[in-house]
């Protein structure tokens, strides 16, 4: 008899800059494809949720970062349409890097997160990583 299916877990990492801005990547695949996103992704077998989001970022960024604190961990079951993935998310800063969209990314850019359209459930993680309200100003 096969095991149960269990949920996934990933990491999302909200790096803040300047003015509200977050650093966000554009996903070069689906789902969302040609969405914002902030950068993250799967945990592997073996490593901490901490060493994915570091690595992570990096893939995807460039940038090298520091864990500054845990945001929260999002389990809502639809939240992402692959499947139920549980995301632990975390607030970094930039240690080192220049900001180049690599792996996942197809563009990495410094936004405000409220003028643009983001995927899976990340306007609520990064009103709750900055304190905002997710529809305290709309785009």
């Amino acid at each position: 008899m096969a095991a149960p299916e269990t949920p996934k877990l990933t990491v999302d990492v909200v790096i803040p800059a300047e003015g509200g801005r977050v650093v966000l990547i554009r996903r070069s695949n689906e789902p969302f494809r040609g969405q914002w996103a902030l950068p993250g992704g799967f945990v592997e077998v073996g490593e901490t949720v901490e060493t994915a989001a570091v690595r992570e970022t990096e893939e995807e960024t460039g940038l090298a970062v520091e864990l500054a604190r845990l945001v929260g961990v999002y389990s809502e079951p639809e939240r992402d349409p692959r499947g139920h993935n549980v995301s632990v998310a975390f607030l970094a800063r930039p240690l080192s890097g220049q900001p180049q969209a690599a792996t996942d990314a197809s563009e990495v850019a410094v936004l405000d997160p409220r003028e643009v359209e983001l995927a899976f459930d990340h306007r609520q993680i990064v009103a709750d990583a900055l304190g905002d309200e997710p529809g305290s100003r709309e785009p």
